[in-house]
């Protein structure tokens, strides 16, 4: 679980599993706070490096956002559609596998979503 004294875990975890991915880039095109991760050229992770409001922002099936609004930590996507991203802070119920499979889930809907010319070589 990422609690209050680990919060640093949850971006740490984020940026490890998406750089685990095949054809990541990562920078900061828009801001000196927000590490963003891309696969060709598409962004699918945001890491959210203010030191008072650690979040990761992730892009999300409006269904599955829905069911996860269980969690308190789980807001909708801070700076794109709220729709289609969701935003995860440290919390109760925010695990590592939670985040991993979060960032890969992303991926994954981005990834399918590029022409297969553009697709990075399959996990």
């Amino acid at each position: 679980m990422v609690s209050a004294a680990g919060d640093r875990l949850l971006q740490d975890t984020a940026r490890r599993a998406a750089l685990a991915l095949p054809g990541v880039s990562h920078g900061y095109p828009f801001t000196p706070g927000l590490d963003v991760y891309k696969v060709a050229g598409k962004v699918f992770l945001i890491v959210t490096e203010d030191p008072d409001e650690q979040i990761i922002t992730v892009k999300c099936e409006p269904e599955h956002a829905r069911a996860l609004e269980r969690y308190a930590s789980i807001t909708p996507g801070r700076y794109l559609d709220k729709r289609h991203w969701i935003s995860l802070g440290p919390g109760p119920g925010i695990t590592e596998r939670l985040i991993t499979d979060a960032v890969e889930d992303s991926y994954d809907l981005v990834a399918e979503r590029l022409p297969r010319r553009d697709r990075p070589c399959a996990r």
